[in-house]
């Protein structure tokens, strides 16, 4: 975000307006692409007024645009004045660390999300809802990362459609 939005640091509406663009598209395809690897809609702003295949929805953009200007006006600058008393090889210490943690914590996520995944695919029945309702209950009981996953995405739904496959048989 501070590589994107630093441009337009000296135009506040023009940066609200792209931190509202550039959130907005990856809400958009990380809403598609997990929906596509792991068979769910995490999120679903259908049900709000002026959204984009529930995928997001204005509600949630203009919240963003917000983000964007305190991030940009007084978290950035606070932080790199913070950053310019640590000595180079400190940061870079701080900066592995971080980096690993991030590795871990997605390592975590993925085994756990790949987990919620393996569930839905066993689990057998008709009903969106009772799919959904059956893996929430299944993933509550095996941990409290499973748990943390609910919890964070609530309105998690198992998507249950069928695949289609094309048949390349020549009649």
């Amino acid at each position: 975000m501070i590589i994107l939005l630093n441009k337009y640091l000296k135009d506040p509406l023009a940066l609200f307006v792209m931190a509202v663009v550039v959130c907005s598209i990856i809400e958009y395809f990380t809403s598609f692409i997990m929906e596509k690897l792991f068979n769910a809609r995490w999120w679903d702003y259908s049900n709000n007024k002026f959204n984009i295949n529930g995928r997001i929805c204005l509600e949630t953009m203009i919240p963003f645009g917000f983000g964007g200007i305190i991030l940009m006006y007084f978290i950035n600058p606070f932080i790199l004045k913070l950053l310019s008393f640590i000595s180079t090889a400190s940061l870079n210490v701080i900066a592995i660390i971080i980096f690993i943690l991030f590795l871990i914590d997605n390592i975590i996520s993925f085994k756990i999300i790949l987990g919620f995944k393996n569930t839905t695919l066993t689990k057998e029945k008709d009903n969106t809802a009772e799919i959904t309702t059956k893996v929430k209950e299944t993933l509550i009981k095996k941990s409290k990362f499973n748990k943390r996953l609910i919890k964070s995405f609530p309105n998690l739904k198992v998507n249950n459609k069928p695949k289609k496959y094309k048949n390349n048989k020549k009649n």
